[in-house]
């Protein structure tokens, strides 16, 4: 499997993608300019944490306009994953990929600390090698985390088992419901404020991360072998 990791002036978190999957999951890899305009090659898009440029305007208002998500729009709409985290979840909500949009936390401060999350769905292809319900230990590093969306859209969500991670106890941003990630109606992009990339091994303090992109792996795998 061949996964690419989308880079934009001012990512930071895209070595730890990086990373994640070429030392830890052992799959195949490759960096993505913002200028690029051709995602054949590729499995699976993964789009990094940081603060793409254009964020002092509003977090991913400018990066949805990079040539490369035109691609990531076609890629998706091919059913093909695509998974952002923390600024990557921005990005996908500003380009329309995922409904609602990412506010600033109610406390108006950064928060980076190390946050209880909930399996709120195993039945998605990011999320098969979990259990319901199982309990991750992953860190959380941002400023507007806060997700919202109207009424409708809520409903939408819950109705078709879209709100795939939940934060446990306490409400790190204010989120609508304490939802930490979601999926798009078909359940092939992923956007969720948690970083499961540096979640990876238990000598850095947790590998509840590791799961999800085991995950898939796992279904791009059955879907190759179809």
């Amino acid at each position: 499997m061949k996964f690419g990791v989308l880079v934009f002036p001012g990512s930071n978190c895209d070595i730890d993608l990086y990373l994640a999957i070429k030392d830890i999951i052992k799959e195949e890899v490759e960096y993505i300019r913002h200028t690029q305009t051709d995602l054949s090659e590729f499995d699976a898009i993964l789009i990094p944490g940081g603060f793409s440029y254009g964020d002092y305007l509003r977090c991913g208002a400018i990066a949805r306009f990079s040539s490369v998500m035109d691609e990531v729009a076609k890629f998706a709409k091919a059913g093909k994953p695509v998974f952002g985290t923390c600024n990557g979840f921005q990005i996908l909500t500003e380009a329309g990929l995922l409904p609602g949009v990412l506010l600033k936390n109610d406390s108006l401060k950064f928060v980076c600390q190390t946050q209880s999350v909930k399996v709120s769905n195993n039945q998605s292809l990011f999320t098969s090698q979990y259990e319901q319900d199982e309990l991750l230990s992953l860190p959380i590093a941002h400023g507007e985390g806060n997700y919202y969306c109207d009424e409708e859209t809520l409903a939408e969500l819950k109705k078709n088992n879209q709100i795939i991670f939940t934060y446990e106890g306490n409400n790190p941003n204010g989120s609508l419901e304490k939802i930490a990630g979601i999926t798009n109606k078909e359940g092939n992009i992923l956007g969720m404020m948690p970083h499961p990339e540096r979640a990876m091994e238990e000598l850095l303090g947790s590998d509840s991360g590791r799961k999800l992109f085991a995950s898939m792996v796992d279904y791009l795998r059955k879907v190759s072998q179809n």
